[in-house]
């Protein structure tokens, strides 16, 4: 986007960075990033079984970021802004890909999570020119508190 962000926009952005730091939020994003770890559709059950807790707080984040990045698939909000503020989607979005296709498929949704899908999309493009070896980074960070949480286990 070459143009600067309208008010409205800003406005907006501003509206759900808010939403973010709602408590309940804030501790379902804390729960996802230290547990959600899943390399399969039956591992990432077993860590979010739906009806639990960890299902709610699951729900909670994948819910909260699609539609955020419902907003700005839709141009409701400035991609350059989003993607200079807002890089905690596409590390929900790394968590989750490796399950997603059979998540959709046994679930008869195919739209479970399409606009953090499409939003990563851009991003990684969008990073790469912007700041190359970035997604490398977020990637070698995801996978050492993965190790991490393995360790404590």
């Amino acid at each position: 986007m070459a143009s600067k962000p309208t008010h409205e926009q800003a406005q907006l952005h501003l509206q759900i960075y808010e939403e973010r730091r709602e408590p309940r939020l804030r501790q379902a994003r804390d729960w996802f990033f230290a547990n959600c770890f899943a390399d399969t559709l039956d591992e990432a059950m077993r860590i979010a079984p739906p009806g639990t807790e960890a299902g709610t707080n699951f729900m909670m984040v994948i819910s909260y970021w699609d539609q955020a990045c419902a907003l700005l698939n839709y141009e409701l909000l400035h991609e350059d802004l989003f993607f200079e503020t807002s890089g905690e989607f596409f590390g929900v979005w790394d968590r989750i890909k490796p399950t997603i296709k059979e998540g959709r498929d046994r679930f008869s949704n195919k739209l479970f999570a399409a606009h953090i899908e499409k939003a990563a999309n851009r991003f990684e493009t969008w990073a790469e020119n912007r700041s190359p070896g970035l997604i490398a980074s977020m990637r070698q960070m995801n996978q050492q508190m993965r190790s991490q949480t393995k360790k404590a286990a």
